[in-house]
């Protein structure tokens, strides 16, 4: 879900035209289709190469650029000359103690800090400041390892270089001494003044460029000799006469990794929580209303809080007991590693707001020399950005609830012969043992077709009893005090239910849904305690409130105006009813099941407003989808749920989130309401800035969630980071975290097709990585040969690909023909709640070659050494003679090459006269099944939240292999679509129209 508060940061217009129309005269749009380019292999080296000449007078590459002096604030180093500075100071003799250029790598400046084994302690400073002088960080490494990737061009890459003449600073006199490391960050100097300033005397262009920067500049304009290129680059230039683009495809950029959690906030501010918690699009706040408008990209964050903690960790519980939790009393932020005490120890100063509290007395500790606390090693709340704190009892306006599972099953002919009815009993009967909770746990049934069906399952009965309510239009509930049984105490009754519930419907032959109706009854029975409602919809609803009708198999309202129509609830009782869930803490999952329409646009409206979640098994039959449902049912049954949730994240002054995006309901201005959360859901969100220059360095960001645990406590869990304010646009393309963005891009897009055609989603994220680009080739269009490259920032290499991958994906492309409507809608609800991980591996999903692995005996450790190397998602990565697995996190296809040997298709028992749809992959009494089995639950264990069903298809087998996989290919022309090459010719031209 999304909010439109004031400030919120809409898609732009959308361009003339769609990136997937067919290629017309290129005068004819700006947003253009190209023939197909050649296909890429992901071998781009990552160094830069030396300049065309090269001598002792040559300043070396460095991955900083050009110094242009400047001085943000009071914090930051003495000012020094640069091609920015209107008024520079006299040079000074010129220094040759720098080591020239002799080979093809990089030569870095020697630091003149001590090496990372003598840096002192983490908490040198007072608690709560981070490491952020220059002598503190000596061998930081750069966030973005600058590159050039080459490519075939008749343009030269680089221009020669030679040596600057160093700058009288006006500081007194001192030896020289080799300049800092080229990863020194603007930023260092700024943050509570912490250690002098680096020394000034050296070569102004081994300085980082950022370092110099002039705050909120445009690009440099000033000449200067010897510019380091600090950006990446694709050579595009065409050859004359020939209709070769003159892209070198061996250059493309693949994510080829997946996602990489951000690491350079972490190593700046070491307390600060792990970025799978929080992740913000760009780890430079922007100083100013002006600098963040040319950013273009949305600035904002995505909050993943019940994430599982990485390897070896976990979320420190602290009970304060007696003292209370400590907070600020004006803006209520939990204290936490970035405030800073006083007075001996008698104040803490908020580190959001910078009120000065008065500190417990039991909570009183003596100040060190450094102003830190004596008892730090034992207050993880100060030392630590995620924690856990136990909520004493003015945290509850009620007692805890017990953890509730109500189940609603569609009992209509068409879920009995599904198999659908069986499989959800079984499912939920095995799960049983490990419902959270326990002995506190309660469960209740209601089953629907044209009537409901309550069921009684008091504790002292020996079977349930069954009482039906055909009158669907004045819905009651029947003994309302014995719907909801104590598992623990009713066990027995509930086994004898789902043992007898697939018999007790096996010859009905009602075709009717009164769903609304059962609807009602199920919030009746649950609004006194709350918890979670399970649907099991198999058929539309027909009967009684909240029917629906035939609204998706329409093809002439796609391409007007009328489209989005069809993604949104027709009938406004979902959201009526989804409101009355959420105000008494019930949360809503659906699974969809049918082969025909069932308008999972307006089911899905229940999950999204109360923190639920959609599973969508279109043509469920048992035999087929069997062990993918038991397995995501039990993974919603049995995994760590937080119940009668709230969440609001706090940021420090001059800084407020506009608006939020995923499944909750919005309960104030920054509020977000969530009767149930757990480990699979994530949340974005929009910044923006209030004031028109921030006045601080640090930004700090701090996501609290108040939840009760289903042992019955109360507790408030607090995620806290920091982030360094910088005036340079550059600074901010740089320390942008790609993954963040494209997430916020995602939920931004499919919010959009609710409003607008699915064309205009697709436009409007080609055109802001459009002004993305364009801007930043701005800042170095003066000095640098820009003509025939497309430049990017080596942080955002992989957006474009992610950008086509997102028009590309099941929730966006194409129109009416290419995706039902219902399955349209459940994809982009999944992805709205995805967390950045899995939502990159959807849209650019793992294709292994695996029968090498399976024919060879694996190596000792390891077993997956060398299996995980992924391929290029284009056709050019098959060969006829070897053994694929295509995964996204949701689905598998196994490719079966047309050459691939005998002995591995007899040993998996695959035939191949067989129709592939229909072959199940299990275990066999062979060493190769056996490997393949093992391989496909080790891809499955690294996805705990999806069951990859498996899907086989044959080189050449259609319509299955266009299906399942070459229409997943996205690197390739498929269907009138953009391939990747042609993508990034389109968006080179677009930045060059108004570069």
């Amino acid at each position: 879900m999304a909010t439109d508060n004031p400030g919120h940061l809409n898609f732009p217009g959308r361009p003339a035209a769609t990136p997937f129309a067919a290629a017309p005269p290129q005068a004819a749009s700006s947003f253009l289709s190209f023939s197909s380019m050649p296909v890429v292999r992901p071998d781009a080296s990552a160094f830069r190469p030396p300049p065309t000449s090269s001598s002792p007078g040559t300043m070396p590459f460095s991955s900083s650029g050009p110094m242009a002096g400047s001085e943000a604030s009071r914090f930051r180093p003495v000012p020094v000359v640069g091609f920015n500075n209107p008024s520079p100071s006299p040079p000074g003799p010129p220094l040759s103690q720098h080591p020239p250029v002799s080979n093809n790598f990089q030569h870095f400046p020697a630091p003149q800090f001590p090496t990372t084994g003598q840096m002192p302690p983490a908490y040198g400073a007072p608690v709560g400041q981070p490491n952020l002088a220059p002598q503190m960080q000596p061998n930081v490494p750069p966030p973005n390892q600058p590159s050039v990737v080459q490519s075939s061009s008749s343009v030269p890459p680089f221009l020669p270089h030679s040596q600057a003449p160093s700058v009288q600073m006006g500081s007194p006199p001192q030896s020289y001494v080799a300049p800092p490391p080229i990863s020194s960050s603007p930023y260092y100097g700024q943050q509570a003044g912490y250690g002098p300033p680096p020394p000034h005397t050296g070569i102004t262009g081994l300085h980082s460029r950022e370092t110099m920067q002039h705050p909120i500049s445009g690009p440099p304009t000033g000449s200067m000799q010897g510019l380091v290129e600090d950006f990446s680059s694709l050579s595009l230039g065409a050859v004359p006469g020939s209709m070769d683009p003159g892209l070198d495809a061996k250059a493309l950029p693949r994510a080829l990794e997946g996602d990489v959690e951000p690491c350079f906030l972490h190593e700046i501010y070491p307390m600060n929580c792990h970025p799978r918690y929080l992740r913000l699009t760009t780890s430079g706040i922007p100083n100013s209303q002006s600098l963040a408008s040319r950013w273009h990209l949305p600035l904002g964050a995505v909050t993943y809080p019940l994430a599982e903690p990485p390897d070896g960790e976990e979320v420190p519980i602290v009970n304060f007991t007696s003292i209370g939790i400590i907070r600020c009393r004006r803006c209520r932020t939990y204290v936490n590693p970035f405030v800073t005490f006083a007075d001996g120890g008698r104040k803490w100063r908020c580190n959001i707001c910078a009120l000065l509290n008065d500190v417990p007395g039991d909570y009183f500790a003596h100040l060190d020399a450094t102003g830190r606390r004596i008892d730090l090693d034992q207050r993880p709340e100060l030392t630590q950005g995620s924690v856990e704190y136990v909520a004493p009892t003015e945290y509850m306006v009620r007692p805890p609830m017990p953890p509730l599972y109500f189940f609603l099953i569609d009992v209509s002919v068409s879920a009995v012969r599904s198999g659908m009815l069986e499989t959800v009993a079984d499912s939920i009967k095995s799960c049983l043992d490990d419902l959270p909770g326990f002995p506190r746990t309660q469960i209740g049934f209601i089953t629907f077709d044209s009537t409901i069906h309550f069921y009684n399952m008091k504790s002292t009965l020996t079977q349930p009893q069954m009482m039906v309510v055909s009158d669907v239009e004045d819905t009651f509930v029947p003994l309302p005090d014995d719907l909801l049984v104590n598992l623990s105490e009713s066990r027995r009754v509930v086994e004898t239910f789902l043992d007898s519930l697939p018999s007790m419907f096996q010859d009905t032959m009602n075709e009717e849904s009164a769903f609304g109706p059962a609807l009602k009854a199920a919030f009746m029975v649950m609004n006194q305690l709350g918890g979670k409602l399970l649907i099991f919809q198999n058929t539309l609803p027909s009967l009684g409130v909240g029917r629906l009708r035939l609204r998706g198999d329409d093809p002439s309202v796609y391409g007007t105006e009328k489209e989005h129509a069809l993604r949104v609830a027709e009938d406004p009782f979902y959201k009526q009813m989804a409101a009355d869930f959420t105000k008494y803490q019930i949360a809503v999952n659906i699974y969809a099941f049918s082969d025909k329409y069932t308008d999972v646009a307006s089911l899905v409206t229940l999950s999204k407003y109360t923190g639920g979640q959609v599973y969508y098994y279109p043509s469920f039959q048992s035999a087929v989808h069997k062990e993918k449902l038991r397995h995501e049912l039990a993974r919603d049954l049995t995994r760590e749920t937080a119940w009668e949730a709230v969440m609001r994240i706090r940021c420090g002054k001059g800084v407020r989130f506009t608006s939020y995006h995923g499944n909750f309901m919005l309960r104030s201005t920054d509020l977000l309401a969530l009767p149930a959360i757990d480990c699979d859901k994530a949340f974005a969100m929009q910044l923006c800035l209030e004031e028109t220059l921030l006045t601080t360095q640090t930004v700090y960001f701090q996501a609290a969630l108040l939840y009760t645990s289903s042992s019955g406590e109360r507790r408030i869990r607090v995620h806290t980071a920091a982030a360094p304010v910088v005036a340079d646009l550059g600074e901010m393309y740089r320390q942008a975290d790609a993954g963040a963005i494209v997430s916020l891009l995602c939920r931004l897009a499919i919010e959009k097709t609710l409003t607008s055609k699915l064309e205009d989603a697709r436009n409007a994220i080609q055109l802001r990585i459009v002004k993305a680009f364009r801007e930043y080739r701005n800042l170095y269009a003066v000095q640098h040969r820009l003509a025939g490259r497309m430049i990017y920032p080596e942080s955002l290499k992989y957006l474009p690909l992610y950008g086509l991958a997102l028009c590309k994906s099941t929730a966006l492309h194409g129109g009416y023909a290419d995706a039902q409507t219902d399955v349209r809608c459940a994809v982009g609800s999944t992805m709205m709640t995805l967390p950045v991980k899995k939502l990159l591996k959807l849209l650019y999903p793992s294709l292994v070659r695996i029968d090498e692995y399976i024919l060879k005996a694996p190596p000792q450790g390891d077993e997956l050494k060398g299996i995980r190397e992924r391929l290029p998602l284009t056709i050019e990565s098959l060969d006829s003679r070897g053994l694929y697995v295509y995964d996204d996190g949701f689905h598998f296809v196994i490719w079966i090459g047309r050459m691939l040997s005998p002995d591995i298709a007899k040993n998996l028992n695959v035939d191949f006269a067989a129709d592939l749809s229909k072959v199940d992959l299990s275990e066999s009494e062979n060493e190769m099944s056996r490997r393949v089995m093992r391989l496909l639950n080790k891809f499955r264990d690294s996805e705990p939240s999806s069951y990859q069903l498996c899907h086989f298809v044959r080189q050449g087998g259609q319509p299955q292999e266009g299906i399942f996989l070459l229409a997943n290919l996205i690197e390739d022309q498929i269907g009138g679509t953009s391939g990747y090459a042609d993508w990034i010719m389109q968006l080179h031209r677009q930045v060059q129209q108004s570069a």
